[in-house]
């Protein structure tokens, strides 16, 4: 097993520069980059030089605007002169060849050095640290009840298939799958936040605004108060695939042979079920939970975030994306790159501790 996962861990250099590349090599042909968000706020300002750099232009700079004759490769530049223009360019980092810019951009992640955003004036380590509460809260609690409800469920399913019970939940749970966790999101706060008819929970927001001078059960309560409608909306989608596939598993391994000499042996229902193929058919279900949480802790939904004041991953990276803020950008798909193959190690280590059978290194032989 430690060869499996030394190799599993070398791997891990090449597919991030891989990834890294692929995404810096997009980035060169996309419009608009971090030079023309800044020309674009420029529009309708009053003196350019006093907005951007805060000095006092000099006597020559009334004639900026008559000054045409330059010709820029960005939107937005006609009358400013080459110098305001090289200066940005020296400011951004962007005045180096791709390829010396691509290397040591790798050379300082390499470090864990990722910089500063561009538009923040703040680390790019600082900001994620800042959003991590939001989406950790999220990503962990909708992965614990989506687990909660789906594995008792999909037992229940797999003991009573083809039942009514069997099919009504079955129709209940795919209808929820269909609803866009947004859409769901608005109807929560129509109903449920003060939209329209009830104000039972909070419209936006982790904590209340005098949440320093509860008491320590008074915080706790306030959190769940204002976390459970984000919760709601995030996990409403993904009860379906995960009780499926509890299901289908149990169903699997219910009608194996040894489930079956079990009973004939006269072992009660529920010792079979638990103590036999509960192990085995939750391999797969037990195994996916790193990447499960991944999903949801890495892939917050932008809108529900939006409607709901929360200020997270998602919506850094949004705004990221659209500002051009390439260090933002880059140092997050590189830390997130880095920590999604590692989960993807520790997946496989479930396996193994789930079923001590499994043997990675005696696969590959």
């Amino acid at each position: 097993m430690g060869a499996y996962i030394l190799r599993r861990l070398l791997l891990i250099i090449p597919t991030l520069i891989g990834v890294m590349v692929v995404n810096f090599a997009l980035t060169q042909f996309v419009p608009g980059g971090p030079v023309e968000q800044v020309l674009a706020n420029l529009q309708g300002e009053g003196d350019v030089f006093e907005t951007i750099t805060g000095t006092q232009a000099d006597a020559g700079s009334s004639n900026l605007a008559e000054n045409t004759a330059y010709q820029s490769e960005y939107a937005g530049a006609r009358g400013l002169p080459p110098e305001f223009i090289a200066d940005l360019e020296r400011q951004f980092g962007l005045d180096k060849p791709p390829l010396e810019r691509f290397l040591s951009m790798m050379w300082n992640y390499m470090r864990f050095d990722f910089g500063e955003s561009y538009f923040k004036s703040e680390g790019v380590l600082d900001l994620v640290w800042d959003k991590l509460p939001v989406s950790i809260s999220l990503g962990l609690w909708a992965t614990l009840i989506s687990y909660m409800v789906s594995i008792p469920l999909g037992i229940r399913k797999a003991v009573r298939d083809g039942s009514s019970f069997d099919t009504w939940t079955s129709g209940i749970i795919i209808a929820a799958y269909a609803i866009p966790g947004f859409l769901f999101a608005i109807l929560l706060l129509v109903l449920l936040a003060g939209g329209s008819y009830w104000q039972i929970f909070p419209l936006r927001g982790l904590t209340s605004p005098d949440w320093d001078q509860m008491s320590w059960l008074g915080k706790i309560g306030d959190y769940f108060w204002h976390i459970t409608l984000p919760v709601l909306a995030s996990v409403i989608s993904s009860f379906a695939t995960l009780t499926l596939l509890t299901k289908n598993s149990f169903l699997d391994e219910i009608r194996k042979q040894y489930v079956v000499t079990a009973k004939a042996k006269g072992l009660p229902e529920s010792r079979v079920l638990y103590g036999h193929v509960f192990r085995n058919a939750m391999l797969i279900v037990i195994a996916g939970f790193p990447g499960l949480f991944l999903s949801v802790f890495f892939g917050g939904s932008v809108i529900i975030e939006t409607l709901f004041s929360l200020d997270g991953l998602g919506r850094l990276g949004y705004e990221a994306a659209l500002a051009r803020d390439y260090p933002v950008i880059f140092g997050t798909l590189f830390f997130f790159g880095l920590i999604g193959l590692l989960i993807g190690i520790l997946s496989d280590l479930m396996y193994v501790f789930v079923d001590p059978r499994i043997d990675f290194e005696r696969r590959d032989t």
